[in-house]
């Protein structure tokens, strides 16, 4: 038996508690869409050893075989939030979807394949410029560069002062991505370098599209999710339901502020989706 700290919360917008209505009176309808880092996974300070809750893979794979669909929306490539993740071969997930690469990228779990087009090439003139050019400023001590194939991010959460490197930061790399074609995403203590016309809102649009979903759920924790939850705003006004859910964080106000229901972090994220399975049939 669940504790009431597994209840089912009750979103404070009323627009959020009719997406809530819609999935529970339709799960076989519902898209529930989650963001990785910050909301399945923890934020860690180096992301190569960020991996899902523990609880949150059992969870996803008692929910999802009561919804239409179950995805996973990141910036990450596919294959590395599958791999951190730990969603291949997981019975219960067999309908899952990995949109990575802010869907540039996918996965199914029924094939485990990942189908991708070709890089852009100005990631990897971004990519040769960018250590000099992070010596040519100070190379501000802690910052460091991860490699994500079809993007490139500068991290400052190990620099000495991650809120100064951050902001120091933001000119030049914006001025760089924009010589290669490319655009700045700025995250939590992180600017990502990637190509533009695909954003998490696209994606998650698209794929709600493709389902013909009649209800949609859409979590996530930083900036970049800004976009899916203006998704969710415009499918709203078209007619389906939605609810936004914020995984709690102080470092970005701004979705908290926008979201239907606020939740603790991937922990929070898990008593709902627990809560969830339960009420549905």
């Amino acid at each position: 038996m669940g504790s009431h700290r597994d209840s089912l919360p009750t979103p404070a917008t009323q627009a959020g508690r009719d997406g809530l209505d819609a999935i529970l009176e339709r799960p076989g309808r519902a898209v529930l869409a989650f963001d990785f880092d910050g909301t399945l996974a923890p934020i860690v300070p180096d992301p190569d050893q960020a991996r899902a809750h523990p609880d949150a893979v059992p969870a996803l794979a008692a929910l999802a075989p009561k919804v239409a669909s179950v995805a996973v929306v990141t910036g990450r490539p596919a294959g590395v939030a599958v791999r951190h993740g730990g969603f291949a071969g997981v019975p219960g997930l067999d309908r899952l979807v990995v949109l990575g690469h802010y869907g540039a990228e996918r996965w199914d779990a029924r094939t485990g394949t990942v189908h991708a087009p070709a890089p852009h090439p100005g990631v990897a003139a971004v990519r040769a410029e960018l250590p000099g050019l992070l010596d040519r400023i100070g190379a501000w001590h802690g910052t460091w560069i991860e490699e994500k194939g079809r993007s490139v991010a500068v991290h400052t959460r190990r620099a000495e002062d991650p809120s100064a490197a951050f902001e120091a930061l933001r000119r030049p790399l914006a001025d760089l991505a924009a010589r290669h074609g490319l655009i700045v995403e700025p995250g939590r203590m992180v600017l990502e370098l990637r190509p533009p016309g695909m954003d998490k809102g696209v994606a998650l649009r698209e794929y709600v599209r493709e389902i013909g979903a009649g209800a949609v759920l859409y979590a996530g924790d930083d900036l970049g999710d800004l976009s899916a939850f203006a998704a969710v705003d415009k499918l709203r006004s078209d007619g389906v339901p939605g609810l936004l859910v914020c995984s709690g964080s102080e470092e970005v106000a701004e979705l908290a502020e926008r979201a239907d229901l606020v939740v603790d972090g991937p922990e929070g994220v898990v008593r709902l989706l627990r809560a969830l399975a339960r009420r549905l049939p």
